[in-house]
C-alpha cells in the first residue's frame, strides 16, 4: 500500500506534538501559500490560502529559508492577522519551519502551542525532524498539487 500525503502530514503532526499543526505549499506563480493539511480543519480548512507578502516574516521564512519562532502573541501578531483565532485555540507561540528543496522553499510546517513552548532545544529537534522528513514532504506536496 502506498503512502498518501495525509499519512505523511499525520506522522509529522504526531511527532511534533503541538496544539495546532498546519502545512502549506508555496505557489509562487499564484503568489500564495496554500494550506494542504490542518489539525484543526474547521478553524483552518485545507482550502485556505494566504497571499505571499513582502514583510519580515516572508523574507525570513520564504526567501531566506530560516525558521521563524515567536514564543508569545506579540511576537507573531504583527505578521499573523489571525492571531485572535490562534489565541482562541489555546496557542500563544508559533514556529514556522521552511521546507527547502534544492535551495528553494517549497512549503512550510507551521506549529503553534502555549506561550514559551519553543525552547532552543525544541526548535533544534523540530527543525531536524522537518529536514529528515523533507523527501516525504516533497512527495506529499506533489500529490497535493496533482489533486488541485
Amino acid at each position: 500500500m502506498s503512502e498518501t500525503a495525509a499519512d505523511v502530514f499525520q506522522d509529522l503532526q504526531r511527532a511534533a506534538g503541538v496544539i495546532l499543526f498546519t502545512v502549506t505549499v508555496v505557489d509562487r506563480e499564484a503568489g500564495l501559500a496554500r494550506r494542504c493539511y490542518s489539525s484543526h480543519p474547521v478553524a483552518y480548512p485545507v482550502t485556505g490560502t494566504k497571499p505571499i507578502g513582502s514583510d519580515g516574516w516572508s523574507g525570513q521564512v520564504l526567501e531566506r529559508g530560516e525558521t521563524f519562532v515567536a514564543n508569545d502573541t506579540p511576537g507573531f501578531a504583527i505578521y499573523f492577522s489571525d492571531h485572535e483565532l490562534i489565541n482562541s485555540l489555546g496557542c500563544s507561540s508559533a514556529m514556522n519551519i521552511p521546507v527547502v528543496v534544492d535551495g528553494t522553499v517549497v512549503g512550510t510546517v507551521n506549529l503553534l502551542d502555549v506561550e514559551g513552548h519553543f525552547t532552543p532545544a525544541r526548535v533544534a529537534e523540530l527543525e531536524a525532524l522537518v529536514r529528515s522528513e523533507t523527501p516525504r514532504l516533497r512527495k506529499a506536496f506533489s500529490e497535493f498539487r496533482l489533486q488541485r
